[in-house]
Parts: structure tokens; C-alpha cells; sequence
């Protein structure tokens, strides 16, 4: 059985709606279990029980959530110490609006996300382009669910992004499957 991690933070439930389409792609694989948790509820044994993590975050001010934060410094930080999460493998998802068609600095929260996960020894899995629905909210760290227009006016994310986050987690969690039991880092 391969178990994945999904955690998330929400604000106005566009990242949970992306957090439950990333269960349903987890549990798309055979062989596979999702365990979800929000940020402020993930433990270190969360972590070290699972053979991969999805992470999605919404975006604010070109940073993740406070709680995914909060959640990286307390309970990642000790996992670090101990060397417990090498050679698993992560993805991750944002959602948020900003100004422009950009995704308002979507890709720094990405990449200050993938940055902890790095240093747990971690195995970075990205969105390829090839993805169904990549042109709809892929960058090649994953998926973006934009939840507002350009003007700033309200909006929730597509349809088109919760199925490219739910092939994205599959992905993740085909990953995980295969590097499952071998000794990646020795």
C-alpha cells in the first residue's frame, strides 16, 4: 500500500477544493491511501508514515500560508534533524488571485515550498507540460487555481484545474509507488 500525504491551508475553501481533487487522485491509483490533513493538524508521524506528500497552499503576497509555514518550521524542522523524509517524494498546488495573468507570485510560494522540501531530502516531482489541462493552470511545480479575475473580483477555481490537480497528485503518488521499499539515498 502507498500512502500519500495531502495537506493544505485555506482560506476561502479554493485551496481545499484542490486538496480534495488531489485526494481523489491519490486514491485513482491502485494500490494507493490518501491521509488528508490541514496544515495546522499535520504531525511529524503524518509525515514519516506516508511514502509521499502533496502540499497546497494559497498564495499571499508571493508567499505560502502562514499555517503551511508554521507547519514546515515546527514539525518539518525535527523530521530534517532525524533524516526521516529522504528519498520520498512531494508535489505541490497553490491557488490565489493578484493582478496580471501571473498567478500574483504563485511561483515564489512554489518555490519557497519546494525549498523546505529539498532540504528534507526529498524527491521533487513536477507537473509536466504534457499533463491534460496544463495550459488551463500547469506550471511545471504544479498546478494554479486562479480564484479571482484580473480585476481582483471574485472567483473560485475550474473545473479544468481540480482535474489537472488530481492527475498532478496520481502522478505524485505513481512516483511513490515506484521508488516504494528502494533505497534511494544510502
Amino acid at each position: 500500500m502507498t500512502t500519500i500525504l495531502v495537506i493544505y491551508a485555506s482560506d476561502y475553501g479554493n485551496t481545499e477544493k484542490m486538496a480534495a481533487a488531489a485526494a481523489s487522485g491519490v486514491q485513482s491509483v491502485a494500490g494507493a491511501q490518501v491521509v488528508m490533513k490541514k496544515a495546522e493538524e499535520a504531525s511529524a508521524d503524518d509525515f514519516t508514515s506516508s511514502d509521499g506528500v502533496v502540499l497546497g497552499t494559497p498564495v499571499h503576497m508571493g508567499g505560502m500560508d502562514w499555517r503551511v509555514k508554521k507547519m514546515i518550521d515546527t514539525v518539518c524542522s525535527g523530521l530534517w534533524m532525524q533524516d526521516k523524509m529522504n528519498g520520498k517524494v512531494v508535489g505541490v498546488f497553490a491557488s490565489g488571485g493578484g493582478f496580471g495573468g501571473a498567478g500574483g507570485g504563485v511561483e515564489l510560494a512554489y518555490l519557497s515550498m519546494l525549498n523546505n522540501f529539498a532540504e528534507l531530502g526529498m524527491i521533487i516531482v513536477p507537473l509536466p507540460k504534457m499533463t491534460e489541462n496544463y495550459q488551463k493552470g500547469g506550471l511545471h511545480w504544479g498546478p494554479y487555481g486562479r480564484t479571482a479575475s484580473e480585476d481582483m473580483g471574485p472567483g473560485s477555481v475550474s473545473d479544468e484545474v481540480l482535474a489537472l490537480t488530481k492527475s498532478h497528485a496520481a502522478h505524485v503518488t505513481r512516483v511513490a509507488a515506484a521508488l516504494k521499499g528502494k533505497e534511494i539515498f544510502s
